[in-house]
């Protein structure tokens, strides 16, 4: 992506010198591999943190300690917070044709664990957003993890996860993320399952439309960046993460989309850029 001269956002809360302790101490694999089950295949990750005993992990970790970026941190840093300003341009305008104001969220860096609106999380629980505080929430170790067990790899491929999450607090602030867990919550597991899906993939499209209208407005992306976005998106579909967890799919338990589903998405965000053809919720279910 071509993000020279480009401005980063203010709106961060930059806490990975806070602490986060001694991540290693619950296993480096471990954390890999629960960081992308839970944000990969987790349609709402909020619930693995209600049902989290953090104490003990923080106990684990060592609240105390500090911890120094590395110098590929902090380009990490830097990069993020571009792509969090160029949502905020992005979703400004689109709200302004909307006849509404664009509340954008605050980005929260942390290493380790953090204390959300939402409850408290840790590094396992991968990127989320949290409604409570209109906050997106990351470890900048996820993007190495991204590259090492997934083979997704690039900077639109990073931006992809930020813009995705900043998708759900689309969702909020138009109203649709409160409608759906309602939804969720008067339902079956499975029923729940299939309202997640829409949500991940409406998300998908926003992310899609972001960069779109960035591109128009900054020209910022260059070949094979929109390869790059498909590739992660078809790693990241329910069926592929549980064929490579597991050898097979269960159906009924998908909450984020398949690989196909999560391509397709993004892929008409990025060719249409017209908010109005992200409805994942009109359509059957199997049309999706």
């Amino acid at each position: 992506m071509r993000l020279d001269g480009r401005r980063e956002s203010t709106n961060v809360d930059d806490r990975r010198r806070m602490g986060g302790g001694k991540k290693a101490g619950i296993g480096i694999g471990g954390i890999v591999i629960a960081a992308l089950i839970t944000w990969l295949m987790g349609g709402n990750p909020l619930s693995v943190l209600e049902s989290t005993d953090m104490s003990s992990i923080l106990t684990e970790q060592g609240q105390g300690a500090t911890h120094e970026p590395t110098a590929e941190e902090e380009e990490l840093a830097k990069f993020s917070r571009q792509i969090l300003a160029g949502t905020e341009d992005v979703w400004s305008k689109e709200f302004q044709k909307m006849g509404r104001t664009y509340e954008p969220p605050r980005l929260v860096l942390f290493t380790g664990s953090v204390q959300s609106a939402c409850g408290g999380a840790t590094s396992s629980s991968g990127p989320f957003y949290c409604s409570g505080d209109q906050s997106v929430y990351i470890d900048l170790s996820f993007f190495s993890q991204m590259r090492k067990q997934l083979g997704a790899d690039g900077d639109f491929a990073y931006a992809y996860v930020i813009a995705h999450e900043v998708g759900h607090h689309v969702q909020y602030l138009l109203g649709i993320l409160n409608e759906a867990h309602q939804q969720m919550s008067q339902v079956s597991q499975t029923e729940s399952n299939r309202i997640s899906v829409r949500l991940e993939l409406q998300a998908d499209f926003f992310a899609g439309i972001w960069a779109y209208h960035d591109n128009k407005m900054f020209n910022s992306l260059e070949d094979g960046d929109i390869e790059e976005g498909l590739n992660v998106a078809s790693k990241i579909g329910d069926d592929y993460l549980q064929k490579k967890a597991q050898g097979y799919t269960v159906p009924d338990a998908f909450n984020h989309g398949t690989s196909a589903q999560r391509v397709r998405w993004l892929k008409k965000g990025l060719n249409s850029g017209r908010i109005n053809d992200g409805d994942t919720f009109s359509p059957d279910y199997s049309d999706l």
